[in-house]
């Protein structure tokens, strides 16, 4: 198997370990995050509106479609799906890690066929920061151009890169090729976490790279040296179970979305929360602490595996969720969550607490 096929065989890997194996880990968070009761609310519940608005795009709701799949034949279908969903309700949705089909251009429609089901909508493409040094500007714009897309996301998965067999430890140069690419990438460019969260000090390094905005990633949702400690334990070998066993104590590695998200909205730059987001009630309180927008990846991974008639469904009691949230904060738009009140608890409040120069917590 050459190099271009062993990415595409990996990606399918990863897909059918999202679909049949637990790998989610430990909690986000927001469980310890109570919204205050607005008793009185002076609104319409059914007439609250979902709109937003974010890097310039206008979107149907603040629900992202998270970086998923793409890069084998056999992805097509549910990017198909997904797409046709984001599109249909004005969605913004990313697509998974295009490095596959720019190695092997075959495989460029697994991909594409989002931009041919969401025309109008707000499309981020994915590329690894590791490809990104390796391969320059060039493979970014590839990227770009395969999709149309409207941002570019670079991912930084060194926790998976650490445990994955084929993985690169090498993470030198990295800052200065995002910074490059900043400075000259025709689309905005956002930095995107893969479940172990983005801290205060490393926020501040990815805006004053050029970052337009920080997706944070965080962890308390599905676990990517969780993903690969199941891909290791499928083949055997003492290399293989060695790797296992990282991945699994590893599973418990990063910073909780609530607190990455309460250190990263301090940067002042947008920010995308995801990571363990489960229901319209955590995108609410993300957003009261400050997230543009809120992205869920395997929430919609397996119903859009069973259809847009299930996918469509399930978004809909996300949206239901977030409006009664809204209704019982008493805000009548998305822009005004940020200024409800709210209560944070245990663990969360502890390392809130525990930041270097700590802030009062809540509003």
């Amino acid at each position: 198997m050459n190099r271009r096929e062993f990415t595409s065989s990996r990606k399918l890997d990863h897909l059918r370990i999202c679909l049949d194996e637990n790998i989610e880990t430990g909690t986000t968070g927001f469980e310890e995050i109570r919204l205050v009761h607005e008793a009185l609310p002076d609104s319409d519940m059914d007439s609250l509106s979902l709109k937003t608005r974010f890097l310039g795009h206008d979107l149907g709701s603040p629900l992202f479609i998270s970086a998923m799949t793409g890069g084998h034949p056999e992805t097509k279908e549910v990017n198909a799906v997904l797409g046709e969903i984001a599109g249909e309700l004005g969605l913004g949705i990313g697509v998974g890690s295009q490095r596959a089909a720019i190695e092997n251009p075959d495989l460029a429609d697994t991909f594409s066929i989002v931009r041919e089901k969401a025309p109008n909508t707000f499309i981020v493409g994915n590329l690894g920061i590791v490809q990104l040094r390796d391969h320059g500007i060039e493979w970014a714009e590839q990227a770009v151009e395969m999709i149309d897309a409207d941002a570019l996301a670079i991912h930084l998965n060194f926790l998976q890169e650490s445990i994955q067999p084929e993985g690169d430890h090498d993470a030198g140069g990295c800052q200065a090729a995002l910074r490059e690419l900043c400075g000259e990438l025709k689309v905005p460019v956002i930095v995107k976490e893969t479940g172990s969260g983005i801290s205060y000090e490393t926020g501040i390094r990815c805006y004053g790279a050029g970052a337009a905005c920080i997706d944070i990633g965080g962890y308390g949702g599905s676990s990517w040296a969780l993903i690969e400690s199941h891909r290791s334990g499928s083949v055997a070998g003492r290399e293989d179970l060695y790797l296992k066993g990282l991945g699994e104590r590893f599973g418990e590695w990063g910073l909780p979305t609530a607190v990455s998200l309460y250190e990263v909205t301090r940067c002042g730059g947008p920010v995308i929360a995801s990571g363990g987001l489960r229901s319209g009630i955590d995108v609410a309180k993300a957003l009261v602490m400050g997230a543009g927008l809120t992205g869920m990846a395997l929430p919609l991974l397996k119903p859009a595996f069973e259809g847009p008639d299930t996918l469509r469904e399930t978004i809909r009691i996300i949206h239901q969720e977030l409006r009664i949230s809204m209704f019982l904060t008493g805000k009548s738009r998305i822009s005004e969550l940020p200024q409800a009140r709210w209560y944070l608890t245990g663990k969360t409040r502890e390392m809130i607490e525990n930041l270097q120069g700590g802030e009062r917590i809540g509003h």
